[in-house]
C-alpha cells in the first residue's frame, strides 16, 4: 500500500524491527540461483495490482531504487495496473515473456497465482512476494508481519477502551491475503473482548474511499474507537467534516496520519514499510548470485503513539511528503540506496 519523498533519514528502521524467519528454505537450485557472482546484469520484473495507491507506488520506487544501488541490474520493467488474480496472471505471463532473471510481486491472491509462479520458476526465474504472502513452495516471501499488525493495533485499541464499546472496523479488500492475514490477528484480540462490538466495513485501501464511508458512519451513529487497515488520515479528516470530536484511531505509519497524532489526535500508528519492495528486490539478487537465502522473511511491525513515542514519531515525520508517504523508509541490511535514488524512484537506465 504508497509513493516517494524526504529528508531525514537514519529514523526509519528503529522503527521496524527485523525478524527473520526460516520457512522451508532449501529449494534454491530450483529458484534461480546462478550458483555465484557471475557479475552479470539483471532484468527485474514487478507486478502491482493496485495501481495509483501511494504506498504500492513507494513500493515499486524502492524496488527501482534497491536494483539502482546494487550495480547488479540492467533494467526494471514495472507493470502496474489495478485488477485482480486473473488479471495479475497475465501480467506475470508477461513479465516471463520479457525474458526477466526475477520478478517481485504484490500478489492479490494467496493461492490462484501459484501455477504462473510455478511456470517461472520452470525457467529459472526468482519470484519474490512482498507485502503479501503466497503459498507457491518454490517462491520467496518478505512481508510485514500482517497478523501482528491487525493483533498490535486490535490491542492498543482495546486497551484503550478498557475492553468495551463500539468499534468502527474498516478492512481494505476482502480476500486480499495481507487484509486475511490482519483480520487474523485482529479477531485474536476481539474474542478475549466480547464487550467490543463492531461494525464492519470495507474500504479497498483507497483513502478517498475510506473517508466518505467514516463521514457517512459518523453521521448515522456514534463510536467509541476505529481501527482502519492504513486507511487513516482521511477517517481523522471526518470527524472534522461531521463535527465530532476524534476518538481514538488505529492507522499506519503514513505522513499525515504521523501529523496528526503529534498534534494531538488519539491513536496510534502501526508500522508497514512500503519498502518492502526494495526488501524483496535485495532477497532475489541474492538467490541470483547464489547465496543461501530464508525462504521467508518478516518484519515485525511496531506501535506509536504520542505518549509513549513521541519522539520517534518527530523522527519519522516528513512535512515536505505527501500525505501517504510510508515513513519507514529503509531496512537494514537489506535496503542499500540513497534517500535520493529512492525519491527519484528511476531505476537503472532510466
Amino acid at each position: 500500500m504508497r509513493g516517494p519523498r524526504w529528508m531525514r533519514i537514519g529514523i526509519l528502521v528503529a522503527a521496524v524491527s527485523l525478524a527473520v524467519t526460516a520457512c522451508g528454505g532449501g529449494n534454491d537450485e530450483s529458484a534461480g540461483g546462478s550458483g555465484g557472482d557471475s557479475g552479470k546484469k539483471y532484468v527485474v520484473g514487478v507486478s502491482n495490482t493496485l495501481a495509483g495507491n501511494g504506498w504500492r507506488e513507494q513500493m515499486i520506487c524502492s524496488v527501482k531504487a534497491q536494483a539502482l544501488a546494487s550495480g547488479k541490474v540492467s533494467k526494471v520493467i514495472a507493470i502496474s495496473k489495478n485488477g485482480g488474480p486473473t488479471e495479475q496472471i497475465q501480467d506475470l505471463q508477461n513479465l516471463i515473456s520479457q525474458g526477466v532473471n526475477a520478478i517481485i510481486v504484490n500478489p492479490s491472491d494467496r493461492e490462484k497465482l501459484n501455477p504462473v509462479i510455478e511456470q517461472a520458476t520452470k525457467k529459472n526465474i526468482v519470484v519474490v512476494a512482498v507485502d503479501q504472502a503466497v503459498s507457491a513452495p518454490t517462491a520467496y516471501v518478505a512481508t510485514n508481519d500482517q497478523v501482528a499488525y491487525g493483533r498490535l493495533g486490535a490491542q492498543w485499541l482495546a486497551d484503550k477502551l478498557g475492553g468495551k464499546g463500539k468499534v468502527l472496523y474498516m478492512r481494505g479488500i476482502d480476500g486480499v491475503p495481507a487484509d486475511s492475514d490482519r483480520d487474523k490477528g485482529f479477531q485474536e484480540v476481539m474474542s478475549k473482548n466480547p464487550d467490543i462490538k463492531l461494525k464492519q466495513v470495507f474500504t479497498g485501501w483507497d483513502f478517498t474511499k475510506g473517508g466518505d464511508i467514516a463521514v457517512q458512519e459518523l453521521n448515522s451513529g456514534n463510536y467509541d474507537g476505529i481501527w482502519t487497515s492504513g486507511i487513516d488520515y482521511t477517517v481523522v479528516n471526518a470527524f472534522k467534516t461531521v463535527g465530532k470530536p476524534p476518538v481514538p484511531v488505529i492507522g499506519a505509519d503514513n505522513n499525515e496520519f504521523i501529523q496528526q497524532l503529534l498534534d494531538g489526535t488519539p491513536g496510534a500508528a502501526v508500522t508497514n514499510p512500503a519498502v518492502i519492495g526494495g526488501v524483496g528486490t535485495a532477497i532475489a539478487l541474492d538467490v541470483l548470485e547464489g547465496k543461501q537465502v530464508d525462504h521467508q522473511t518478516l518484519l515485525t511491525p511496531e506501535v506509536w503513539d504520542l505518549a509513549k513515542n513521541k519522539s520517534t514519531l518527530e523522527a519519522n515525520s516528513f512535512p515536505d511528503r505527501d500525505a501517504s508517504f510510508s515513513a519507514a523508509v529503509s531496512v537494514k541490511p537489506y535496503t542499500t540506496y540513497t534517500n535520493d535514488q529512492l525519491f527519484a524512484c528511476k531505476g537503472p537506465g532510466e
